[in-house]
């Protein structure tokens, strides 16, 4: 069986301090780069949105953060402007031994459209090459990780099993944005009912 590490959105507007923190999120970061060495292939998907995104609060007047509208038929939850193409709060946390990681994948880059999973945009109607490289990498299971864990991670993980893949979520090595109390484990369990397996990474760390 091909194993596959996915790193998901370890940026640094995620991180304590940025635009869009995710509580205690830097603590993914040692995780990753313990667990990279062990497997042949890494990927990491990368928020990478144009300045003027559909999903940030500042486009619609009025609005608060992390209040909820509709974006061309969906509903869109309005975030703080993150993740703007270019900018540092795009680019990978700086601990994050990114010579590892041998392919990146962007998403949210059409202003109209958010995607939270890093294999399909929101609608599911514009695919990433996530999936197309995994294909050539011979990917049968998809470890993953990385932020959040009740957002991207969460949509990532039910588009990786509907994709055919075998995923293991490394619970330890996420963390989310819990808008509602509660919202990471759920999400955990979410991901565990669909089929995920759960893992933390000292055990895979043990195994070598």
């Amino acid at each position: 069986m091909t194993d596959t590490l996915l790193l998901v959105d370890i940026q640094n507007d995620f991180l304590p301090g940025g635009a869009l923190a995710v509580a205690d999120g830097d603590a993914v970061v040692p995780v990753a780069n313990r667990l990279m060495p062990l497997f042949s292939s890494v990927v990491a998907s990368q928020d990478w949105h144009p300045a003027d995104h559909l999903s940030f609060v500042d486009q619609h007047a009025g609005f608060k953060p992390f209040q909820v509208t509709e974006v061309d038929g969906l509903e869109q939850i309005l975030w703080p402007a993150h993740c703007v193409q270019g900018s540092p709060g795009a680019s990978f946390a700086s601990a994050l031994d990114i010579a590892r990681i041998d392919y990146v994948v962007r998403k949210g880059e059409n202003p109209r459209i958010d995607s939270y999973s890093a294999f399909y945009d929101n609608d599911h109607r514009h695919q990433t090459d996530l999936t197309d490289i995994l294909r050539r990498l011979g990917t049968d299971r998809l470890f993953v990780m990385g932020l959040a864990a009740d957002v991207c991670v969460k949509f990532t993980v039910m588009d990786a099993l509907a994709e055919g893949f075998a995923v293991t979520l490394i619970v330890d090595g996420v963390r989310g944005v819990d808008m509602h109390e509660g919202d990471t484990e759920a999400a955990i369990q979410a991901m565990r009912a669909a089929g995920a397996e759960c893992v933390n990474s000292t055990a895979l760390v043990a195994q070598g």
